[in-house]
This record gives C-alpha cells, structure tokens and sequence, in this order.
C-alpha cells in the first residue's frame, strides 16, 4: 500500500474542533465529495501532512511550525482531534499572528423559516474581539530596544550581534512586526541608559555625608594600551556600604608616572569629587615607588584627613595573596605537575575514572573533596586540586598495580612535600575566600586574618624543617613588606570595631612585632587621635554654626539646676531678685560654691573628645553576628563627628578586584573587540553593567529607595 496523501477540501461541513472523535478518516456526508482512492475527509488535512516514520507508523507534520504529531503507530489511532486543535485555538506559532479568517472548522450557523424549514447557512457576523489564541500582541518599539541594550550590557556580548543575522531571524520568529535596530542605534541606547543610571548614582552620591574611597585597577590589552578602572567606596545616609564602578580611564603610556594621577583627576572632575577623596587602593604593588610618591602628595593637595598620604594602600591584598601562593607553588613545581598529570590520568578516561572509584571503594578511603583537574588562571582550583588528591594519596599509590599504564605515581616524599604546601596555601586561601564571598566587607574584619598570615608565616620562616623554611622565608618576606605598609590602615580600621578598639592592636603588635611593638603601638594611636584632630578642626563648632543662622537662643537651655546652660557651662544664680509693691526682695540658698565646683568637674568631664569616650569604653562581647555599621547607625547621636570619621574609614578597600577574581592569577586584559570600541562606549557598557547588577543583587532594595 502506498504512502497515503492528503486532500484538498472544496466544500465541506465538519464536527465541531472540539469534538471528542478519534476517527482516522471522516465519513462521507452529504455535499462531500470522495474519490474512489480513500483519501482523508477531514479539513484537517489541509494544514498537515503524512510522513512514514516505519512499517505501520505514521506522523503527521503540520506545513506552518514543521512540527510533527502522532497519527497511526501499529494498531494505535491517534485520531485527528489533536489536530485539529493545534490549528483552531492558535498553538501553531505561526497560525497564531495570522488573522482568523473563514475556516473550515467554523460550525456554520443556520436560520429557519416560519415553517421551521431550514434556509441554510448563513456567515456570522463578524466579531470585533478575536479569540485568545489568534491575538496580535502589539509592539513597543522602545522598550525592546532598551531591553536589547540591556542583555548586551549584562552579558558582555558584541554590539553588533544586532545585525547577526542569526539573532535576527531569532527576533523575527518572536515577533515579525518588530524592526530590529542597527549597531549604531544599539550603540546609542547602551549609552543613553548608562547616562540615566549616572544621574541616579551621582544623586546618591551627592547625599552621602562622608567622604569617597577609591580603588585603582588597571586592564591591559594587545594593543600595550592601559584601561584604569576606578571604583568608589562609601556608606550612604542608611549606613549601607557601597561599591560602584565609576570609570573606566584608558591611558596610552600604563606604566607612566602620571597615568594614575591622570585616571584619579578625571574621576574627581567627573564625579564632583573635589575636596571629598578619602583614601585611595592601588592594584598592585608599584615597583616605582615615585608613582605611589606622586599619588600621596597629590591626595593630601585638597585632602588633609589622609595623614600625608599614609592612608594611601599601594597593595590590592587580593593580589598579595595570589602572588604568594603562585610562589609557592611554583617553588615545588615538579611535585605539583606529577599530582597534575596523574589526576589528569584518572579524570580524562572514563574507564579509568571508573576503574579508580572501584579501588577507592575498595579501600574504604573517605574524600570529602572532588577530584578534578585545575584551571592554571585561578590558583584556588589548583590548591582543591592537591587537597583532593592528598585526601586520595592512598588510591593513587595503588592504582598502578591495577592500571598498568599509570606509570607516573608520586613518590611518598612528593605527597609529604604537597601535604605541607596545602597546609601554608590554606592560610592564604582562607583570607582571600573572605575578600570572595563578601563583597560588601568592612575593612575591620580584615586585620585578625593578615595579622593571622603575618604571625604564621613568620614563626614557620624560622623553623628547622628545611623544606619548610626554605618554602616559606621567601613567602615571608615579601608578606611581612605588606603588614607593615598596611598595618596602620588596618590598626585604625579595627579600632573602630567596639569588639576590638586598642586592645586588639597592642595584643597583636606583641606578637607580631615584639621588641619593636611599642614603637608600632604609639604610630596607631598617634595616629588615630589626628585623624580625629583633623576631622574636629575642619567641622565648624556648633556655636559658630548657630551664630551664623541668626538663633542666639539655642544656645541657651535650662540646666537641671533650675540655672542657664550657656555653651556647656552652667551659670548659677547668686540671688533670685523679685518685684513686689516696688519692694525689691533679695535671697539666696548658699550653694554657690557647690553649683561652681559642680561645673568644674562637668566641664573636665566635657573636655573629653568622643574619641576618648569610645575609647574608655568597655569592650563590646565578641559574636559572630556582628554588625559594625549597624552599632554605628544606632550609636551616631552618642558619637556625631566619630561615628562620621567611622564611615569612612570602614569603607576603606583593601582590594581592587571584584570578587570573581580574587583567585585570579592574572590581570583582567581588554580583548580585541572591546579596544577597537569608542572609550565612552566601552567606560558605559563596563559602568552599567555594574551598577544594573547592583541593582539586580540583594543589596539594592535598601539602596533603591534613594534612587
């Protein structure tokens, strides 16, 4: 029997589209016509095709979507009301946008004479609302191309994937009637709604009540141009700690002497930044020390809450740490690339990945870690690498004995030699995990983790394990120049914590620093008492402030004594005069004496600064659960000028990556597409990106509310 075909329809009247019928074929009725080959009845068949899938087993195709329906498998009919329904109720995608016209699966509606003969049909009136399945929805020009800018900004992808003709076939199978823009247009709106999310930043900014930080990395490309990306850091009026990506700066000459003064002028031009830099975090160490010289002088121009420029981070402390634990690592390189292979091994064969887990089975061998093979660009897959493949030392010693062609197993010294490297890069890893999963960090935690590093390393440089020592003296070294260019930063950070305050310090400097801490000690608190020195100096005082806006009067309030208060000072009344028939009565109570010793010792009280107040304080119970900035939002009225000078040191970065590439080995480098862009075109795609995400995280309901 051939292939059956379907028909075409002249004039028919069918069951209604609903109807539960499964017939395969529709009868013959009155005004149908049949040929004498049995070919289908039903109006279905105008719209779908019969292919053979196999002997007995046949689908149908629909001629408009291409997509396939069952119809006869063996002795199984599927029937035709399936499909009918997928073309009268507008499921075929591209039947939908059509407009529904006469159909052959319209019930014909028919009137009667008086008699209640039939006329026979009539066509229905049309309808001015079509049926769900078939509606058009119309197009909004302007919110689809924002949307397009979007999803190019938030995904990093080529603006001229606009005109890809993939992608605009994709589009017009969504919706035919949209006209897809161009890469100029594209280009265009990406910078327009960088430029709207600009002026709501900018309006955030010019509220807050503190002061900025600044964290500068540097991008490179093949093109040897730089690209300086400089973010702010700052606590708003709710206490909520922000990060914003503010500019992407491109220099021609990276390594010159002026490329980041350069970057940090056009930021504070552009931000209306004069006068409010606080500090400012470099992304890594600048091996010309004229460079960071040229900053800090610079900083400290407009800028005196800055102690010189020693609140200047020369270092990006993420970089620090990857910098050790490449060093370490590769000081063992040998012994780490046996472990590399020999996962390799196991993890790119399945049969011996199979073979592997049966001997660990074997040997009962427990591994909390999973073994895979690392990514050289991020140093932390390397070091989950070693741990899990310490943690499986045992299977890998036997496996050669059941795999004759693993012939590359590490020796028992080379699992001793790695079992000690993890154990340093553990302390690293620890810290920069920190930097990872926080993004929002107040400075403050940061201090017991680096003096933890710090102490660690400096007692493990003395030890008499060779290996050890000569793993870790170069490693201390170059650490111990970090502590002390960045300890005062952190000392001061830390104080700020009422779980910590001084004491932390002088019990940390102790120990790190020993003979030397006093000296250490002194360089803290000296210079924690001029920075608020500073911050007191160039606030007005509040009487000056008063007299300036004309009210005299609130300066004067009732003292609990029944006396004036007067700029602090009580004023006791040595007789109360009163007037009464034009006799002048005179007394007093003999306590004049008392009430002036009493204003002594409230004035001495009073000359305490709120630094010393908060320092005097008792500690603060140390838990876990502690938030810093939220102590100071409900402690500012106790501490209004401290509690400003907090915010902004707690604010302070100690890192200029995001934390995506904390672990990463190398510096982010701008690829060829995105350096052949406008700068202001690639400074709005990078910018907006930023801040849409921000917007998009957890953290934005409590900033959105200022937007």
């Amino acid at each position: 029997m051939g292939t059956p075909t379907p028909m075409d329809m002249e004039t028919a009247t069918v069951p209604d589209i609903l109807s539960p019928s499964i017939d395969v074929e529709d009868p013959p009725r009155a005004g149908v016509q049949t040929n004498g080959r049995g070919r289908k009845k039903s109006a279905v068949w105008e719209h779908f095709t019969i292919e053979n899938m196999g002997p007995e087993h046949t689908r149908a195709c629909c001629k408009h979507c291409k997509r396939s329906f069952s119809y006869i498998n063996g002795s199984k009919l599927a029937g035709t009301s399936h499909l009918k329904r997928h073309i009268a109720l507008g499921i075929c995608p591209m039947r939908s946008s059509k407009k529904i016209q006469s159909s052959p699966f319209t019930p014909a509606s028919k009137t009667r004479d008086d008699e209640g003969h039939s006329n026979g049909p009539v066509p229905k009136k049309r309808r001015h609302r079509s049926s769900p399945g078939f509606a058009v929805m119309p197009v909004d020009q302007e919110r689809c191309n924002r949307e397009i800018a979007k999803m190019i900004i938030l995904h990093e992808y080529p603006l001229h994937i606009v005109e890809a003709p993939g992608f605009v076939e994709f589009v017009r199978t969504l919706h035919p009637h949209y006209n897809m823009v161009s890469f100029n247009t594209v280009q265009g709106d990406c910078v327009g709604l960088y430029l709207k999310e600009k002026q709501k930043l900018m309006g955030i900014i010019n509220s807050i009540p503190g002061h900025v930080n600044l964290t500068l990395d540097l991008w490179t490309s093949n093109q040897t141009i730089g690209y300086i990306v400089l973010s702010g850091h700052f606590i708003d009026n709710d206490w909520n700690l922000h990060k914003r990506v503010l500019n992407v700066v491109m220099v021609p000459s990276p390594e010159s002497d002026h490329a980041f003064k350069q970057a940090v002028v056009a930021c504070r031009s552009d931000w209306s930044l004069d006068n409010r830099l606080f500090t400012l975090t470099l992304h890594q160490s600048v091996s010309d020390e004229s460079v960071l010289g040229n900053l800090r002088e610079f900083l400290s121009v407009k800028n005196r809450l800055v102690l010189n420029g020693q609140l200047v981070v020369g270092k990006c402390l993420a970089r620090v740490l990857s910098s050790l634990a490449q060093d370490a690592i590769s000081s063992v390189e040998g012994t780490v690339e046996r472990i590399r292979d020999s996962v390799k091994y196991v993890k790119t064969s399945e049969a011996n990945d199979e073979k592997f887990a049966e001997l660990k089975q074997h040997l009962q061998v427990c591994s909390a870690k999973e073994l895979a093979i690392d990514d050289q660009t991020k140093w932390n897959t390397t070091y989950n690498m070693l741990v899990a493949a310490c943690e499986l030392k045992e299977v890998f010693s036997c496996f050669d004995a059941s795999n004759p062609g693993y012939k590359i197993s590490p020796s028992m010294d080379d699992w001793k030699q790695i079992e000690t490297l993890c154990s340093y890069l553990n302390i690293f890893f620890d810290a920069a995990s920190i930097l990872a999963v926080a993004p929002h960090l107040t400075v403050n935690v940061l201090f017991p983790e680096v003096s933890k590093i710090q102490l660690e390393l400096m007692h493990a440089a003395s030890s008499e394990d060779l290996f050890i020592s000569n793993l870790v003296k170069p490693l201390q070294e170059k650490f111990d120049k970090y502590w002390k260019e960045c300890c005062l930063v952190l000392a001061i950070a830390v104080v700020m914590d009422p779980r910590y305050k001084m004491k932390l310090v002088e019990f940390t400097f102790l120990r790190t620093f020993e003979d030397d801490a006093d000296h250490w000690i002194k360089m803290v608190d000296d210079g924690i008492h001029e920075l608020y020195f500073d911050y007191d100096s160039s606030m007005p005082s509040l009487p000056e402030a008063l007299v300036e806006n004309g009210d005299e009067n609130a300066m004067k309030a009732e003292a609990p004594n029944g006396g004036l208060c007067h700029g602090g000072g009580a004023i006791a009344q040595e007789e109360v005069q009163l007037s009464h028939d034009d006799t002048i009565i005179s007394f007093g109570d003999g306590l004049s004496d008392f009430d002036v010793y009493i204003s002594e010792i409230s004035g001495s009280q009073e000359m305490k600064s709120e630094l010393e107040q908060y320092l005097e304080e008792s500690l603060l119970p140390r838990v876990q659960e502690f938030d810093v900035l939220e102590w100071w939002k409900v402690n500012q009225m106790r501490y209004p000028l401290l509690s400003r000078m907090a915010a902004d040191i707690l604010s302070i970065p100690m890192c200029t990556l995001p934390p995506e590439s904390v672990f990463a080995t190398r510096s982010r480098k701008v690829d060829n597409y995105q350096s052949l862009l406008l700068p202001v075109t690639l400074e709005a795609l990078v910018c907006a990106k930023d801040w849409l995400r921000y917007e998009s995280s957890p953290e934005a309901p409590n900033a959105s509310t200022q937007f």
